[in-house]
């Protein structure tokens, strides 16, 4: 084997963990691996450019909707060419600088490996490349991949070529006329979003009864009805195979009454993701996983074995980047500083779906209140019940808040409708810093007539135990 090159650090993966060597880290030797693109999932294949997609998708979809205002506007045509190159044109160079940058002379004690990294034992790592090398300290957050179902026909070479996931689709030379999308969570309903927005005929086949059944149910159900308006949605759907056309793909479906085909000319599976841990021989290090394949790791980002730290999608319970970046900053303090280790705030966590309508989440379901007898208390506020909304001719859509009604706490806030991401970040806040529900609503001016008063409505309806005499403000 000769001589192995020994690192203060190894960092494998180069998504969120590739923001840890900063300048505080120049004094020590560190190995980077990455077996793909520079930038990890977020950047290449997830949040960045499938946003990309969807502003698009919505002035398309508002170009379409104008007539509901008296404005009349036509589609004429989507250049998708030029919507794809527009985006990776800007993406690939991202990309390709953040290799360029570990590997220049601006960081001289930085090693670029591109190869599958796998672990030979705790401290021991075959870059892939050909040389093994030794690290005292290893960062993981080599994040995770598309996951692909047992699909009858999925193996035909013939129909592969048809079959796409997040990370291949957004690359296709053409716009396809049907696309069949397999999956009901937010990566599926994304791409619903952005390809019938752009003229495809969308047939979205799922399995359980409703889209994005980890949110609130009555969130969950007002986006099923939406998108069963805009697009062919099968419900308690299952694919059971997959044939070749001469072109395209004939998919025959198992749904509620009994099986039926489609001829479809691209198929997008998006029915999830899994960690890479399989791909790095984790437990040859001798790390803990947990069933679905993540690396356990404790609050401080630290794995079971000595020296190893993990963080993002191949670890964490949320697979999402700004909590992949928290996780790393973690990483980043507690290599520097192992005799004051700091834990990562997972108490507080939001997500997106920026689907049409968008939809944006943060804390306990009304669901999961009572399955976990939490006392609470509720309020739902429609969007067309205020100017913003009326502006819109918003009637169906809302923010529902869950309160505890003896700290005046929020729990909860789930939100759909227009700017929804946004419109909940003031929650977030609150919740993240202990803000009262009394002392939100009306510690602050909201301004008016804008989105953010649904926010301040809803605060002013959850009916709370009265204060104290003495603690009011």
């Amino acid at each position: 084997m000769g001589v192995v090159r020994h690192f203060d650090l190894a960092i494998i993966g180069t998504g969120s963990a590739n923001s840890i060597p900063g300048p505080d880290f120049d004094d020590w030797s560190i190995a980077i691996l990455e077996k793909g693109l520079f930038g990890g999932t977020c950047t290449n294949v997830g949040c960045i450019p499938t946003k990309m997609f969807v502003w698009p998708a919505e002035l398309a979809t508002g170009t379409v909707e104008a007539s509901r205002f008296g404005v009349d506007a036509s589609l004429d045509k989507v250049h998708w060419p030029a919507i794809r190159d527009r985006i990776f044109g800007r993406i690939d160079a991202i990309e390709a600088g953040g290799r360029e940058y570990r590997s220049g002379p601006r960081t001289p004690n930085q090693t670029v490996y591109t190869g599958t990294a796998r672990f030979l034992d705790a401290h021991t790592i075959d870059t892939g490349t050909g040389e093994t090398i030794t690290a005292d300290r290893i960062v993981i957050g080599a994040g995770g991949r598309p996951l692909i179902p047992d699909i009858p026909g999925l193996d035909d070479a013939t129909v592969k070529a048809r079959v796409h996931t997040s990370d291949t689709v957004m690359r296709i030379d053409d716009l396809p006329g049907r696309l069949l999308i397999i999956g009901g969570g937010y990566i599926a309903s994304e791409f619903a979003h952005v390809f019938a927005s752009f003229g495809t005929t969308v047939i979205q086949a799922v399995r359980g009864d409703r889209l994005l059944a980890k949110h609130d149910r009555d969130v969950s159900e007002v986006f099923t009805t939406d998108a069963g308006q805009r697009y062919d949605l099968r419900l308690n759907s299952q694919i059971a195979g997959l044939d070749a056309t001469a072109d395209g793909i004939t998919a025959t479906l198992d749904g509620p009454d009994g099986e039926s085909t489609l001829d479809v000319d691209l198929v997008l599976i998006a029915t999830g993701r899994t960690p890479n841990s399989d791909l790095l021989d984790a437990e040859a290090a001798g790390l803990e996983l947990h069933k679905d394949g993540r690396i356990k790791v404790d609050a401080q980002q630290r794995t079971n074995v000595d020296g190893i730290w993990a963080l993002g999608d191949i670890s964490s319970h949320y697979a999402l980047k700004h909590v992949a970046n928290a996780e790393a900053r973690t990483v980043a303090h507690n290599l520097r500083h192992p005799d004051a280790l700091v834990a990562t705030d997972h108490r507080f966590v939001p997500a997106a779906v920026f689907g049409h309508p968008q939809v944006a989440s943060v804390g306990l379901t009304e669901d999961e209140a009572v399955r976990h007898g939490v006392r609470h208390v509720v309020k739902t506020q429609q969007y067309g019940d205020i100017a913003a909304g009326w502006a819109r001719e918003d009637t169906t859509h809302f923010a529902k808040l869950i309160a505890d009604p003896a700290s005046g706490r929020l729990l909860g806030a789930h939100i759909i409708g227009p700017e929804a991401a946004t419109v909940i970040q003031p929650l977030i806040q609150a919740m993240s810093f202990g803000q009262s529900v009394r002392g939100l609503a009306r510690g602050q001016y909201w301004i008016h007539p804008a989105l953010p008063e649904l926010i301040e409505n809803a605060l002013l309806g959850l009916e709370l135990d009265p204060e104290p005499a003495d603690d009011r403000e």
